[in-house]
């Protein structure tokens, strides 16, 4: 609770806005075919970014009984057990943009974050700040839902990550 509201009333408003400001004080003019070209590269990454999310919506909404990107999606069959004793059984999506990585989510998100910042050149850091800062964010928060996931499926989370190898940035991380 304390990490969502101190971050939306105090650093979204001051880190989110970096590049902008920067570009106030320090103003560019790169032409309007550059500026279109970043413009539609980082809708490009906010479309990716709803369509991972809505693969996995919709996967879940339908048990797994629907199409990704045409096709039957592949899955593995997770079991864990809550902490009232109950044993349950969670489908984990291993296609579509969730076979590329397990949190491939935040690759567009990330690409979205420097095509903002891009257009106050590379003269300074404080623009980058903000793409430093979500990358960290991201990265670090990939990782502790490894470990959650770790510790719920057990077996089921390594066959998983054995199925899915990389953790954000495919062929790589």
């Amino acid at each position: 609770g304390f990490y969502i509201c101190w971050g939306c009333l105090v650093w979204v408003p001051s880190v989110y806005t970096c590049p902008g400001m920067y570009l106030v004080n320090h103003p560019v003019n790169r032409g309007s075919q550059l500026a279109l070209s970043i413009v539609a590269a980082g809708l490009l990454c906010i479309y990716i970014n709803y369509d991972c999310d809505r693969q996995r919506q919709e996967f879940r909404r339908t048990n797994g009984k629907c199409l990704v990107w045409g096709k039957a999606p592949s899955k593995i069959m997770a079991s864990y057990t809550t902490t009232s004793g109950e044993t349950k059984t969670s489908l984990l999506l291993t296609s579509g943009w969730w076979g590329l990585s397990r949190h491939f989510h935040c690759v567009p998100e990330i690409l979205a974050a420097f095509l903002w910042t891009v257009p106050g050149l590379f003269n300074h850091f404080l623009p980058y700040f903000y793409v430093l800062f979500i990358t960290i964010l991201l990265f670090h928060r990939a990782q502790r839902d490894d470990d959650r996931c770790r510790s719920k499926y057990g077996k089921n989370w390594k066959q998983y990550c054995e199925k899915i190898p990389y953790r954000i940035i495919p062929g790589i991380y």
